[in-house]
């Protein structure tokens, strides 16, 4: 089976309830959910969460939430991985042969489905391959990052580039943060993600929008209302 888990818990902190608040009329998770919906890609779309609202509202958006995660695994501070590993360990032991699984997070409203079909097509022909999960470019080149100091004074990370033109500079990639795709052995036996045994599948920057303060969510409601509107005119 290819499983996507979508881990949920409720103690979010910077933005109260943010997994089930609404986003342009619709909980925040059910955004995910019909993505994996849409993609077609899964043969079962769980919700990890310690959370009865976000069960209910995950249970109405289409996933199920056939267990309830322990307390555990649902502090401040636990990371991915040993929650997916936990998925997969219940629904094995509830009957379930897991092959992969593409852990979504639950606050990624702009994610496309065609990326997690791309994602699964991507483990799907490399055997060598244990994830596969979404990037995106930096804007600025990281090389010609700067430093700043405590009385305002600023010095850059990387000097021997100070006159190096931002077209001759190497684009630079970061973690988007909306999935993984994992084999089951990947995420069994790997307490990280990143290796030599991972590819990045490349989101464009206008989809991608850590959402952690009010100022994000704002940015991304207005993103995503652009987009729907370009959709229906």
């Amino acid at each position: 089976m290819n499983i996507a888990v979508i881990p949920a818990r409720g103690g979010s902190k910077r933005i109260p309830r943010k997994n089930v608040r609404p986003f342009i009329g619709r909980p925040m998770i059910a955004w995910s959910i019909d993505a994996a919906l849409r993609s077609e890609a899964f043969d079962r779309i769980v919700v990890s969460t310690d959370d009865p609202e976000i069960r209910e509202v995950s249970l109405a958006a289409g996933a199920e939430v056939p267990f309830i995660r322990p307390p555990e695994l649902s502090d401040d501070h636990t990371p991915t991985v040993p929650v997916i590993r936990h998925a997969i360990q219940w629904l094995e032991a509830d009957g379930a042969e897991v092959r992969s699984v593409c852990c979504i997070y639950a606050t990624a409203p702009l994610l496309g489905p065609r990326y997690l079909v791309e994602g699964k097509k991507r483990l799907e022909v490399d055997a060598s391959l244990e994830f596969a999960f979404s990037i995106t470019p930096f804007g600025p080149p990281i090389q010609r990052a700067l430093r700043l100091d405590a009385d305002g004074g600023t010095h850059m990370f990387h000097p021997e580039h100070e006159l190096t033109r931002s077209q001759d500079l190497e684009q630079a990639y970061h973690d988007a943060g909306q999935f993984y795709w994992g084999t089951r052995t990947g995420w069994m036996n790997n307490d990280r993600i990143f290796s030599s045994r991972c590819q990045g599948i490349l989101l464009p920057p206008h989809l991608v929008h850590d959402i952690d303060t009010p100022e994000d969510w704002i940015r991304a409601e207005w993103m995503a209302k652009a987009l729907l509107h370009e959709k229906n005119p």
